[in-house]
This record gives C-alpha cells, structure tokens and sequence, in this order.
C-alpha cells in the first residue's frame, strides 16, 4: 500500500508540473482566422492593402509579432507588401510590435509595398500571403493564405484613386465577394454594406 501510495503521489506531482509548465511557460502556436475583410485602396499614387482578421495564441504566454507583411502574387509577378500599419481607425500606428494572447486581437492591418515598386492592381488572379516575424524566431511564419479574383470590370475602378475595392468573406459560398466603395463624405458614415450605417473599415 505504501508503495501504491508513493507512486500515485509521484504521478500526480509529475502532472501538477507538467500542467503548470504548459499554463505557465508554453507560447503556442499563432493563429490567424480567415480574413473577414480585404480592401484594394491607393494612398498617395502607391497600392495599399487593407485586411481585418483575428489572431490568437494557443498558449496562455501568447506570442509577440515583430513584424507583419504580405507577399501578393498575380501570375509570374510577386511583391511584398512590408511597410505594415495597424489600428481601428486613422491614423493607423506604425507596426512597431503586437503582443497577441489567448484571447486574440481583432485589428485593421495596412500593408504598402516599397516606394520603388511598380506593382498596380490589375485584373486577375491574386494570391496573398500573411507573413509574421516571431520575436525568439529566426524565420517568419505563414499565418493565412486567401485567393482572390479581381475582375476586369473592378479593376477599372483604380482610375480614380479615392476609390477602393472592398472583397469581403462569403461563409454561405465559402468565396470572396468584391465591391467597389468610395471614401466617407464629410458629414455622413458610410457603412461596409453601403446602407450609411458607420464607417467604412479603413476610414
């Protein structure tokens, strides 16, 4: 009996350390949920890109992002989107950091790729990419992947730089929809679905 209880006492602080080390010390994995919301915006000549989605950590440390940016492929053509902003409404904060948690963090993200690039939102086929720099991590990780379909229609949209490209997440057909939208009108709120019920998500 003595014995029995011994190991039984044994086993139990083996877990009691085991679970505490899991709950106190174990990161986990970062997540990404599917994008909800993509923009195809223009600010000051360049591209930007605009996504909303939620992060979470799967460990109760939660991990911290050094760096956030996009790699946009349409064809042969790839350009990273690394100059990275954040926040719910103007102006965005320079990405400069972000400490996710198990709880997640639900944010609007910017993307801009190099002043030098000659990258324009033509008609086709997009594949983007989000990548995350991990503090204590030499290479980054692929956090979401999203395809997209830009119409030749939509494309025409980008003759006037004040407007944008709004694809947002269909659960029932499991695809993106894209819209074109316009900026906010001083004195009136516009809303995503265009009823003038709040604000559009990069406003």
């Amino acid at each position: 009996m003595a014995v029995a209880s011994i190991i039984i006492s044994t086993v139990s602080l083996l877990l009691s350390i085991t679970v505490t080390i899991a709950t106190l010390w174990y990161r986990g994995r970062l997540h990404m949920l599917r994008p909800m919301l993509i923009g195809f915006l223009s600010e000051d000549g360049q591209p930007k890109l605009f996504l909303r989605a939620m992060m979470y950590a799967a460990g109760k440390r939660g991990r911290m992002i050094e760096a956030l940016y996009l790699k946009v492929r349409r064809g042969d053509s790839t350009q990273a989107f690394n100059f990275w902003m954040y926040g719910e409404t103007k102006p965005e904060i320079i990405g400069s950091g972000l400490m996710v948690g198990e709880n997640g963090v639900a944010l609007n993200h910017y993307f801009l790729p190099p002043k030098a690039a000659a990258f324009k939102f033509l008609a086709g086929e997009y594949f983007i990419e989000v990548h995350a720099k991990i503090l204590n991590r030499s290479t980054p990780v692929v956090l979401a992947a999203v395809k997209l379909s830009l119409s030749e229609e939509l494309a025409t949209t980008f003759a006037d730089p004040s407007m944008g490209i709004l694809f947002t997440w269909m659960a029932d057909s499991q695809c993106y929809r894209g819209e074109v939208h316009a900026p906010p009108v001083i004195g009136r709120s516009h809303s995503v679905s265009g009823a003038g019920h709040g604000r559009l998500p990069w406003a």
